[in-house]
């Protein structure tokens, strides 16, 4: 018990002066609809998307973490400048998990449009701040490229984030920067729906922990 008090009182101290009215999560996927709604009511570049989205996902319309994997590696293996060791199913899994807003365990039309939208955008944000053309961001460079993307951490987030998420010279390559990203902008989106009143602080029970930290 005391090693658990010690733990989370560690925590505490590493977030409790972050204000998340600084964090620019990206809106919410939109609720899923029936086709025939969706083809009256979208736009060209909707329509034009979600064309390219039914040659990805196949006959059920939505993206499996392990079709996820495919995609993603395909992609990536486009870009030399980009330094990494391609995308595993279990981070495919957890950018899934996190992006799954109707609890399927796959992405629809719109849960995916949001995901490749935000690594569209963080791409250009990681080749600006790999300022050595290394093809990965150093520790150095981390601060900045997380700023850019809409989440001023503090020093011993980084610090967490490094431990978690790059390599023992403190380099983060790209599948890594963006599976980072998409976990801590998800759970910034959670905290945004979870505080009312914005107030800053939350308060969740047991089945509310579970799920926000289990299924991510």
């Amino acid at each position: 018990m005391f090693l658990a008090k010690k733990l989370l009182g560690g925590i505490i101290d590493v977030v409790s002066n972050i204000d998340p009215a600084q964090f620019v999560p990206s809106e919410p996927p939109q609720p899923r609809r029936p086709l025939a709604y969706a083809e009256q009511h979208e736009n060209d570049e909707e329509k034009q998307f979600r064309r390219v989205f039914q040659q990805l996902a196949g006959e059920d319309m939505e993206v499996s973490p392990a079709e996820l994997m495919n995609i993603l590696n395909r992609i990536i293996a486009k870009h030399g400048d980009l330094k990494t060791d391609g995308f595993s199913i279990e981070s495919c899994r957890s950018m899934v998990a996190v992006m799954d807003s109707d609890s399927t365990g796959k992405l629809g039309f719109h849960e995916f449009k949001l995901l490749w939208n935000n690594i569209k955008k963080w791409q250009g944000v990681y080749k600006s701040y790999d300022a050595d053309g290394s093809g990965v961001i150093g520790a150095d460079e981390l601060p900045n490229a997380f700023r850019a993307a809409g989440f001023p951490l503090n020093d011993n987030l980084y610090q967490m984030i490094i431990r978690r998420y790059s390599d023992e010279s403190g380099n983060m390559d790209f599948d890594n920067y963006i599976g980072c990203l998409v976990r801590l902008d998800a759970m910034c989106r959670a905290f945004r729906i979870l505080d009312k009143d914005n107030s800053g602080t939350i308060k969740v029970n047991v089945q509310e922990w579970l799920q926000l930290t289990m299924y991510s």
